[in-house]
């Protein structure tokens, strides 16, 4: 006689053991109707799943949290019955669910084609309505290897073999005649399944991610809970295609890469410009919230790695050499050991705390070819690196400081939704427990007094201390993380550090804070280009304003202008081509320049230019001392 607990507190109570299905139509028939599957004391179950002791329990409709991933795992189970239903012979090996989808690789001696792909979607579109029962089978281990042997799936019998232990039966789920070994949970029917799935692209892909296995022919695909929330999806792939950094980059000459510094930028001087821009700005901000900024080497020598714990943690990202003295040194992967350098200097006084010590570092990280991409992944970049120095009792208000300072910058770029992450004490990790839970303690108590929501990640902290990650919505709604916040006990007790307090000791240790608040600050420059698709503020735009000429008879004033500008402080270039005007204005309008100048004999006489915008706003004619006024009220205002 089990008693079900429901998610709102209330309670049924049933004569016998009944399946998921049967406590969603005790509910209501509507709900039995909408049932994708159950959870059942927190673990997700099939909606057959028979419950036979009293439990907690919740229907899973489309509109649950877990709903997306269901929807994908299946998507993938009915990409795979329709390749095989229109390509005899084709094996199937792994089609997990994914962020955004689904991909099954398949084993087949001809390739599929682009043209395949429609079919495939057709098929899977007639499997869905046929609406099979999708059920789940329990099979002996040596029986399920004959079966999947008997019909030639070497794949299947090769993951049974390798997953599924002697003795233990394996789990396998059946559409119609078609069968897969899987875990599950599954949606009940074929039916159930949204008809809002998309098939995306090819790939190769190794068996097991092994290069020296076979390679198989991987099938992506996308699947979503409703045919809006894909035609979203698929508009968000538009806008992500046309704002694509590295396209833009080209187009607006910001930088490049070369197979001579593969993982390097090339910053060309419109795109070094926008990086000066980044620095000069962060500087003011570090400087108002008491910041002092210092410098330290990229090659240090072994020692102080091993010190730090990165020589065992980290060594296979680490850029390393050795000289002809014997001396092995590495390019720094990361700033804080420097800082801790820095910081041994000289005897501190806990009067001298917090000691909030900033750096644009230039750090190098072994990232494999295949994982660089752009400005996003790269193995040398900058890092608006700043290590705070403080005492015990003054490590919550410093995070509290920090937390206020890396949101209050975001928003400056127009990044209002910003989600908080908290990851706890990993597996690997240096310190004691003790020293763990203060660290932890630290950041979530600093996140409740400011009352932000933030989501837990256990077990997924860097080695030496838990850490706060900042992920950004962009305008397109991609999530992008950050700025991190990371404290430390274990380094200042590695290298022995300490300050005096105030009782006249000479061995206390400091606390550590780890902050960054862009992350690498080309990473950072490629969210940007693909935020605002290329079209910067004014403040931040390579060039604000482009001068343009009507006839040759403008040349000498526009050079004038040109300077007067310059002076106060514009980032202006002049277009003196004996081109149209409004070919002119199509060019710089594409190059995203903020203000185009026109400057015609009308101009000229009275001292004025006339102001359009790269939107195509015509701000009228005005004086250059006005034109000035505005543009330095926009940059004030970081517009």
């Amino acid at each position: 006689m089990p008693h079900i607990t429901l998610p709102d507190g209330s309670s049924r109570q049933f004569d016998q053991a009944v399946t998921v299905h049967d406590v969603a139509a005790d509910i209501g028939a509507g709900l039995a109707k909408a049932a994708l599957a159950g959870k059942v004391d927190g673990n997700l179950v099939d909606t057959s799943f028979l419950i036979e002791q009293d439990a907690d329990v919740a229907i899973i409709t489309t509109k649950s949290e877990e709903a997306l991933e269901l929807i994908r795992h299946d998507a993938a189970h009915v990409m795979a019955q329709a390749v095989q239903e229109l390509f005899p012979g084709t094996q199937v090996t792994i089609g997990p669910a994914i962020e955004d989808g689904f991909y099954y690789d398949f084993a087949r001696e001809e390739p599929f084609s682009p043209d395949d792909l429609e079919k495939i979607e057709k098929r899977m579109q007639e499997i869905v309505e046929r609406d099979l029962p999708i059920e789940r089978e329990v099979w002996d281990r040596d029986e399920a290897k004959r079966q999947f042997a008997d019909i030639g799936e070497s794949y299947k019998v090769e993951i049974i073999e390798d997953i599924i232990p002697e003795g233990e039966d394996v789990s396998v789920y059946r559409q119609g005649d078609w069968f897969d070994v899987c875990r599950g949970p599954h949606l009940p029917s074929t039916g159930k399944l949204p008809k809002a799935f998309k098939l995306m692209k090819l790939a190769g892909a190794y068996w097991r991610g092994n290069s020296d296995n076979e390679m198989l022919q991987r099938i992506y695909g996308t699947a979503w809970r409703d045919k809006k929330e894909l035609k979203g999806y698929l508009h968000r792939l538009e806008e992500a295609e046309k704002r694509d950094h590295r396209k833009l980059g080209r187009k607006l000459d910001l930088f490049h890469f070369s197979d001579e510094a593969p993982g390097s930028v090339f910053w060309h001087p419109k795109g070094w410009t926008l990086f000066l821009q980044l620095l000069e700005y962060m500087r003011k901000r570090q400087e108002d919230a008491g910041y002092v900024e210092v410098n330290t080497p990229d090659v240090m020598d072994r020692s102080l790695w091993e010190t730090s714990g990165h020589w065992f943690n980290y060594r296979e990202n680490m850029f390393s050499t050795q000289t002809e003295d014997e001396r092995v040194f590495a390019l720094k992967p990361m700033n804080c050991p420097g800082s801790v350098s820095m910081f041994a200097q000289g005897l501190k006084s806990y009067r001298d705390l917090p000691l909030r010590m900033a750096e644009f570092g230039k750090v190098h990280r072994y990232e494999p070819s295949g994982a660089l991409h752009g400005l996003m992944r790269v193995r040398h970049f900058t890092q608006d690196d700043a290590h705070i120095y403080c005492t015990e009792e003054q490590m919550e208000q410093e995070c509290i400081d920090v937390v206020a300072l890396v949101l209050d910058i975001y928003k400056d770029f127009g990044f209002e939704d910003v989600v908080i992450k908290l990851s706890t004490r990993p597996e690997k990790r240096i310190g004691s427990d003790e020293i763990w839970d203060k660290l932890e303690g630290a950041l979530s108590n600093a996140l409740d007094v400011m009352g932000l929501e933030y989501v837990l990640y256990p077990g997924e902290g860097a080695f030496y201390g838990p850490k706060l990650e900042f992920v950004l919505r962009d305008a397109i709604g991609r999530d992008w993380q950050c700025g991190t916040l990371q404290v430390d006990m274990n380094l200042p007790e590695r290298f022995d550090i300490s300050y005096v307090d105030e009782s006249g000791g000479r061995d206390k240790r400091p606390v550590m804070l780890h902050r960054a608040l862009f992350g690498s600050l080309e990473r950072f420059i490629g969210i940007l280009i693909e935020h605002y698709e290329g079209k910067f503020p004014v403040w931040l735009s390579p060039v604000q304003a482009a001068l343009m000429t009507i006839t040759d008879k403008q040349d000498a004033y526009v050079n004038e202008v040109e300077e007067r500008l310059k002076s106060r402080g514009i980032r202006v270039i002049s277009d003196l081509r004996n081109e149209k005007v409004g070919f002119k204005i199509r060019e710089h309008t594409l190059q995203a320049i903020p203000y185009l100048l026109v400057v015609g004999d009308r101009e000229v006489a009275n001292g004025e230019v006339a102001v359009r915008t790269q939107s195509g706003e015509d701000l009228g004619v005005m004086s250059v001392d006005a034109f000035v006024d505005h543009v330095e009220e926009n940059v004030a205002n970081l517009q």
